[in-house]
Formats: C-alpha cells, sequence, structure tokens
C-alpha cells in the first residue's frame, strides 16, 4: 500500500447557519415597477461608487473609513440604506479576494506541474503519484512558453494580493462580455441593456432587531404588505406617511412561512432583496435571516443503525443501504438528474434527486454518507493534459451547490449527514466489491460498488474485502472466513500474527496437550516401568 496518501478523518456535517424564502410579486402595477427601477437605479449608482471607493481603500481599510463611507452615503439616501450598501460593498470585495487567492493556488500548481514534467527526459513515463515527461519535442517547446504565460500572470496575481487589489464588475462579469456577442447569445440590444441595468441595481437591506416587523427601509407585514423606505431624493414618489411606497402585491411565502411569520411577529431581523428576472418579466422578493447553528449529532450516534452510502457522479447519485456491520442491505438505489440547459433547470434536478434520496434515508431512519468531494485542485489541464472530457465532467459536477443542498434539506428532515474522505473509494469499491456483489438477478455498477465504500469508510471499517481461502486451507473443512473484524481490533487489515501454541493439526510427538511422558511409551532403549500392550508387526515372509 506504498505511495497512496493519508486517508481524512470521517466527520458529522454541521447543519446550515442561515434560511433564505423567496415569493413572486404579483400584480404589481406599472406605477409600481416604475418606482422600484428608479429607487433600484438611484441606490445601484450609489452602491457602484461605494465599492469603487472600498476597492481603492485596499488592505488600509478601517473602521473610520468605513464610517466616512457610510457618512457620504446618507445624503442621497438614508442611513440604513447607506448601511446596506457599505456592508455589501464590503462583503463583495471580501468573495474577491478569496477568489483572487485561489486563482493564485491554480496558477502555483499549474507552475509546479509544468517545472515537474520539464525537467524530465522527454517520453519518460510517469508513476502514480506524479505524471511523466511530455509526449514530443513539439509538446516540450509548447509547454516552456506556456511556462513563461503563467509565470507572468502569476507574478502580476501576487502584486496585486499585496496591494490589496481587486477585479470587480457590478452586473456580471460574464453578463458584460455578452455585450460583444449579441448574436452568439440570440439577444438584441434592448435585451442585453434590460438584463445589464436589473444586475446593476441595488434593492437588499439588512434586518434590524427591535424594529417594527425586523426591518425598517423593506417591511412587510404579516399580511404580506410590501412597503419600501424612498431615497431622499426620489421622496415626491411616497403615497404613504413618513415617505414610504406601498406596493400593490402582496407575498405569502410558502416554504417555512410560519417561521418568517413568527420572527416578524416579535420584531426579530429578516433581510430583503427585490430583483427582477427580465427574462420572465417577474418581481421577486427573497427574505433571509440567520439561525442558531444545529446541534449535530456524535458520529457513534449516526453510525447506530448503519446508514445510506451515497455516491456522486455527473448524472446521477448512487446510493445502497449498509447495515452496522458493513454489509450492503436490499438492492442498489440510483437517483437521476440532467444537468443540461439552464441554471435554473440544473437547480430544479438536483433539488428533485435530493428529495427522493432524502425520503429514502428518511424511510429506513437512517444517516447519509457521502464524500468531501473538492475538484478545486482537480481541474487544471496541467494536470490531465489531453483528457478533455475528464476535465469537462468535473468540471460539471456541481459539488459545492449539491453540498449545500443537501446538507439544507437534510437539517430540515432531520437526518444526519457524514462526510468522508473521497480517496480511493471508487477503484477499491470496484475491486473489492462489484464482484462479490454480482448475481443473477444483479448487475451493480462500479457506483454502486463505490457507494459500498463509501458506507464502509463512514461506519470506521475497512474497504477491503478479505477473500476466502481455498476449502482444503479452511479449519473447519467448508466454513468461511470472509467475517469482517471490527473497528476496534487492532491489525485487522494485517497478516495474522504467529502465536506459540501448539498447533490444531499435525502435532509433533511430545508437543501435544495430552502427550504426556513420552518415556512411558514403547520404544526400543527406552526403560519403562509398566510393559504396555503393543502389536508386533506382521513378518514380512510366511
Amino acid at each position: 500500500m506504498s505511495g497512496l496518501r493519508k486517508i481524512g478523518a470521517t466527520f458529522v456535517v454541521p447543519g446550515p447557519c442561515g434560511i433564505a424564502v423567496r415569493d413572486r410579486l404579483k400584480h404589481l402595477t406599472a406605477e409600481d415597477e416604475r418606482v422600484l427601477r428608479l429607487v433600484g437605479d438611484h441606490l445601484g449608482t450609489l452602491a457602484s461608487r461605494d465599492l469603487k471607493a472600498r476597492c481603492v481603500a485596499g488592505l488600509e481599510y478601517d473602521a473610520g473609513l468605513w464610517a466616512e463611507r457610510k457618512r457620504a452615503l446618507t445624503p442621497g439616501s438614508s442611513s440604513r440604506w447607506a448601511g446596506s450598501i457599505t456592508k455589501a460593498s464590503h462583503d463583495q470585495w471580501a468573495l474577491a479576494r478569496r477568489g483572487q487567492l485561489a486563482h493564485i493556488q491554480n496558477l502555483q500548481a499549474s507552475v509546479r506541474t509544468i517545472e515537474h514534467r520539464l525537467s524530465l527526459p522527454v517520453g519518460e513515463a510517469g508513476s502514480r503519484r506524479a505524471p511523466g515527461g511530455y509526449r514530443s519535442k513539439r509538446e516540450w517547446f509548447a509547454k516552456t512558453r506556456r511556462l513563461h504565460v503563467l509565470t507572468d500572470r502569476l507574478d502580476a496575481a501576487r502584486a496585486d494580493w499585496e496591494a490589496g487589489r481587486v477585479g470587480v464588475v457590478r452586473g456580471q462579469k460574464r453578463l458584460l462580455n455578452t455585450r460583444h456577442h449579441l448574436r452568439a447569445a440570440g439577444l438584441t440590444q434592448e435585451q442585453w441593456r434590460a438584463r445589464w441595468r436589473a444586475g446593476r441595481r441595488f434593492l437588499a437591506a439588512d434586518g434590524e432587531s427591535g424594529k417594527r416587523f425586523g426591518n425598517e427601509t423593506i417591511r412587510v407585514t404579516p399580511d404580506g404588505e410590501v412597503s419600501v423606505k424612498l431615497p431622499a431624493p426620489l421622496a415626491n414618489l411616497a403615497n404613504a406617511p413618513h415617505g414610504r411606497y406601498v406596493l400593490a402585491a402582496t407575498v405569502a411565502f410558502a416554504h417555512r412561512g410560519e417561521q418568517w411569520a413568527d420572527r416578524i411577529r416579535t420584531n426579530r431581523a429578516v433581510a430583503y432583496r427585490i430583483h427582477e428576472d427580465t427574462i420572465r418579466g417577474r418581481w421577486y422578493l427573497t427574505a433571509s435571516w440567520t439561525i442558531p447553528p444545529v446541534k449535530t449529532v456524535p458520529l457513534d450516534t449516526a453510525r447506530t443503525h448503519g446508514l445510506v452510502g451515497v455516491d456522486t457522479n455527473a448524472d446521477h447519485l448512487a446510493a445502497w443501504r449498509l447495515d452496522t456491520h458493513g454489509n450492503p442491505v436490499g438492492e442498489p438505489c440510483r437517483f437521476d438528474y440532467d444537468l443540461s440547459g439552464t441554471a435554473q433547470h440544473r437547480d430544479a434536478q438536483i433539488r428533485h434527486a435530493l428529495i427522493r434520496l432524502l425520503h429514502f434515508a428518511r424511510r429506513h431512519g437512517l444517516a447519509i454518507a457521502v464524500e468531501d468531494l473538492d475538484f478545486t485542485g482537480e481541474k487544471t489541464r496541467e494536470k490531465h493534459g489531453r483528457r478533455k472530457k475528464f476535465r469537462k465532467l468535473i468540471s460539471g459536477m456541481p459539488t459545492a451547490r449539491l453540498r449545500a443542498r443537501l446538507v439544507s434539506m437534510a437539517a430540515e428532515l432531520g437526518i444526519t449527514i457524514v462526510a468522508v474522505d473521497p480517496a480511493y473509494t471508487s477503484r477499491w469499491g470496484a475491486q473489492h466489491w462489484q464482484k462479490p456483489l454480482t448475481s443473477t438477478h444483479r448487475k451493480p455498477t462500479r457506483h454502486d460498488a463505490a457507494a459500498v465504500a463509501i458506507g464502509r469508510r463512514a461506519l470506521g471499517l475497512s474497504i477491503r474485502r478479505r477473500t476466502a481461502p481455498p476449502p482444503a486451507h479452511r479449519s473447519d473443512e467448508q466454513g468461511h472466513r470472509t467475517v469482517q473484524a471490527g473497528s476496534a481490533a487492532p491489525g485487522r487489515e494485517e497478516p495474522r500474527p504467529r502465536i506459540p501454541r501448539p498447533r490444531t493439526r499435525s502435532v509433533r510427538p511430545g508437543y501435544g496437550a495430552k502427550a504426556g511422558n513420552q518415556d512411558t511409551q514403547h520404544r526400543s532403549g527406552c526403560p519403562a516401568e509398566h510393559e504396555p500392550w503393543h502389536q508386533d508387526s506382521l513378518p514380512l515372509s510366511l
């Protein structure tokens, strides 16, 4: 087993720390939409200025600068709108900063890989842990040029990181680049302009505990009435007292509506965001709030009745139920999803597959074991070379979204999620479990066997399965020796130690438990106190 990396520890995944629900603003009048667009465009302009000020400050940011930015925004909006804008700008700068660090780490990994392969002779084969040399001199020369390009990018990224410079686009960088490819995107200039303006609007307000219904800027009553505090320059558009505008539409959150109603009745903080979907021509209101950390059960408690091992793939989830001893029970399950199409379609497909999996686990009262997948360092073309299909496969797997969805939905149903190290689960599952689980009426796939391997690792058992010895070598004639040792047994995957005691068969004279004193037996030249009866050998001839 030399050359294998160390397997990480198994742990129980903590629950979510926040909740977000959304409802459509139906039956809005033309005046309502006009006011929302005016308010969003005005606040979006202020947010762009504040984000620029935050990016210019860089690493020299402190509380005094935050207060100065907020004072600069207050005359054009309000103190609460200014607080929401400055906080959103700071969060966006921090997100760009984390993305910049991930980009630097990706470039470093690519540079190390190219330098290693360039140092090897052309055509040298690689090993399990390190790639070999390049196939031809032409490829070797091309990679030398790419190394210089990546090195320059890495130096520039490090300089930006040390100086605190980040690149942020309000309204999405992808949508900005689409402006130059409208024909390929199937958009007209007016359609693109509508999406760009909608993406740059700012209509989000943070909640405040102790205030009426938990939010003074965007207020939603228990009856579903929505009102917005207008900025100072747009106060003339108010249709309600105290500079507020009441929308004609009402909301009623179907999902977690009771929890939302309990919060606003007790005046606890709820954050709201209003945005426009230009593709469908609809307006939505999103409510979000934080919740106390969900107490996770101990790992031993989650293993009490067994669990369900789940293997994540590009188009389905492979699941198999395991008992407490790590033995597969019943038949494998498959939960399909289609990741083609729009982002909304992919998200809906993931939700449908996860809810079927969660209902299966709740029906049996078991926890779910999944892999702690993270392909961040596995997507580079320098690592996989010409394997474009494999790179496209792992890039298309929504591991982060699937993990977040699974944790939040499982916490709602009270199901425990156990995460394991994904190392070698597919390989060892196919090697040790696919063939033994195959029968005339059941043909498990590699993914089903990987689900068994994941479940066994979550139970604290080894994935390797003992092979039964030949019948002639079994101590109990036709018995079995494939029973698995417990997780607490020391050295359960090692050869059996030599125990200094008599063997069960072929015991030499004088070493058996009932051998007694061999001097009492009849042998030539050995004295005997009592002559025992013995049979003489037969004559060779008559």
